[in-house]
């Protein structure tokens, strides 16, 4: 009878001859990880500068708005208190918004930015990752057939 071939010696022969490098898994984890703390930061600056544009809008509304709500000795002052609360107001708003669409736009620039450094360091990882691989094959294969 024929003795049946051990092929977990072969497969385990065959593994070693090509060995894996994990250190462009080990580089590529950390360069996404540097590229999550930096889109981070700039999600946590925007949103620390727009509270706080948020509470001096209202802290600038409650103010007009207690002018507003003083007693008037005429009719036609409240009409003025009004007219002069909703001109004010229209004016923060136009402000604020501004402000708003400004921190918007900065958050888009440097999302922008870290997403194009990203892109130029994963490709250069990547082609040193394949070059690397490349030459332990090549290495490999020749100390097989020889």
């Amino acid at each position: 009878m024929a003795k049946t071939q051990d092929f977990n010696s072969i497969m385990k022969d065959f593994m070693s001859a090509f060995p894996v490098d994990t250190s462009s898994m080990d580089e590529a984890f950390k360069t996404q990880a540097d590229l999550g703390e930096k889109l981070s930061s700039v999600a946590l600056d925007a949103a620390g500068k727009s509270a706080e544009l948020s509470s001096k809008w209202t802290k600038e509304t409650l103010g007009k708005m207690a002018e507003l709500s003083k007693a008037k000795s005429e009719p036609a002052d409240y009409a003025k208190a009004m007219t002069d609360f909703a001109s004010a107001y229209a004016e923060m708003s136009a402000e604020n918004l501004a402000s708003f669409a400004e921190i918007a736009k900065k958050v888009q620039t440097d999302t922008v930015e870290l997403m194009m450094a990203a892109g130029k360091d994963m490709t250069e990882e990547a082609s040193a990752a394949v070059k690397k691989a490349t030459n332990d094959a090549t290495a490999a294969a020749k100390k097989a057939t020889s």
